[in-house]
């Protein structure tokens, strides 16, 4: 029974000493992490944008003509209001 107490102790230990020392590991590079992510980030950003979008090149709208809808939008009709917002029928 001794010896199955012992080896929990040392599995118990050596989980505990992992976890401390990847602990201290981000501590202490968390710099160079956060650095090396934001580049990642950065590359994957501008490597979809394809040459920042297509800016100067005339694909972005000019004015409210650009903008208007070229077919008139329909609206529902609102119905009467009864009063408190309670609609009537």
């Amino acid at each position: 029974m001794q010896k199955i107490i012992n080896v929990l102790a040392l599995a118990s230990t050596a989980v505990s000493v992992a976890v401390v020392g990847s602990g201290l590991y981000v501590y202490v590079n968390r710099a160079s992490i956060i650095d090396g992510v934001k580049s990642k980030v950065m590359e994957s950003v501008m490597g979809s944008m394809g040459g920042l979008g297509g800016v100067g090149e005339g694909s972005l709208p000019l004015g409210s003509n650009d903008l208007a809808p070229s077919v008139p939008q329909a609206t529902a009709p609102v119905p009467p209001s009864g009063g408190l917002g309670v609609p009537t029928f």
